[in-house]
């Protein structure tokens, strides 16, 4: 009994917690950039207005690095009808991704063919952690901020966050490339 009534009790704190980001107004995405993986440049979100994004926090050294292939498989798959994929290189999680931008650069490259945009290595958690990554959190919940590398947030045609996935959920799995036809479809 003693059990039910602590899990009760959490279940609720989570609820509330849940129900209290949930009535936040959502604001699209068009205003965050990041400085590019090339020097000199930066992705503007904005330029993907009218797109469908999937913003993916990477790194090289990580057990979930060989995503970078279905990535690209799934960037490839639906590019012209209007899909983005933005990876995100992140040294936060377990230092993973601790070379510099033209080595990431070359290592994308080089072993998987990676041709969709990359930005500078970012911080994606905690209290630094870009803008972007904040906001996400804040609209989606705590549990939305990611836990470890290959995190993915879906960003509809409208700018606006639409669900996150955790690094176990492959580019290519069924749930994933649902929620990504859906979301090209809507025009």
């Amino acid at each position: 009994m003693r059990l039910f009534t602590l899990l009760s009790g959490v279940l609720l704190m989570f609820s509330l917690f849940h129900n209290a980001h949930a009535a936040e107004p959502a604001a699209d995405v068009y205003s965050f950039s990041f400085p590019a993986l090339q020097a000199g440049k930066t992705v503007n979100l904005a330029d993907y207005k009218g797109k469908v994004m999937l913003v993916v926090n990477t790194a090289s050294q990580c057990g979930f690095t060989g995503q970078y292939k279905a990535l690209q498989k799934l960037y490839d798959a639906y590019k012209d009808d209007g899909l983005v994929i933005i990876g995100v290189p992140s040294n936060d999680f377990g230092a993973q991704e601790p070379g510099s931008e033209a080595e990431i650069a070359k290592f994308c490259e080089a072993n998987y063919g990676v041709t969709f945009p990359m930005t500078a290595k970012q911080v994606v958690s905690g209290d630094g952690a870009h803008p972007f990554y904040q906001q996400a959190a804040d609209q989606l919940g705590f549990l939305s901020a990611p836990k470890w590398n290959f995190h993915k947030y879906l960003i509809g045609r409208d700018g606006l966050l639409k669900d996150y996935y955790h690094s176990t959920t492959a580019p290519d799995s069924s749930s994933l490339k649902e929620a990504l036809q859906a979301e090209l479809l809507k025009k």
